[in-house]
């Protein structure tokens, strides 16, 4: 059983001075400030400025579209054939590698670029540029059966053939 509680006969060896505990909620609900006087905080480091960029500083960036365009024009005479294939899957790039290999083999004096711009999403086309679709499988779902179901040996030599 707990002792019983002294009523003012005696008053504890502290009583005289009177703490009061500063917790971390009661200085928020008073909105006051504690202040350290120990320990000082140190004050953060400052950063130098940033100097704001001029137009002559910022480069432009190059765009891939007129390099290909260049590089048909270097080609006098060649084809340029372009494939596009998406990147969502392993499949269509293992498929376009095959497909440029053997285009690069069956036909001298040809270009193959593989995704010169930004490919379309469940896409995988053959083309020749500014011409001529000769596969174009669009807005293909997993898990791509069109794609897969073909024979990619059999396509090359169709390619080959409506080239020359």
């Amino acid at each position: 059983m707990a002792p019983k509680k002294r009523r003012g006969e005696e008053a504890p060896a502290g009583a005289g001075t009177t703490t009061t505990r500063v917790t971390r909620s009661s200085t928020r609900r008073l909105g006051a400030k504690v202040v350290d006087s120990a320990v000082p905080a140190p004050k953060p480091a400052e950063r130098p400025k940033k100097r704001a960029k001029k137009i002559d500083d910022v480069k432009e960036p190059e765009k891939k579209v007129d390099d290909v365009k260049e590089l048909a024009e270097v080609a006098d005479g060649s084809k340029t054939v372009v494939i596009e294939h998406c990147k969502q899957c392993n499949s269509f790039k293992t498929r376009a590698i095959q497909v440029k290999g053997g285009l690069e083999k069956g036909v001298a004096g040809i270009t193959v670029l593989v995704n010169p711009e930004k490919p379309r999403r469940g896409c995988f086309e053959i083309r020749e540029e500014g011409g001529e679709k000769f596969i174009s499988l669009l807005d293909m779902k997993r898990p791509f059966t069109p794609m897969k179901a073909l024979d990619m040996d059999k396509v090359i030599s169709d390619i080959i053939d409506k080239i020359k």
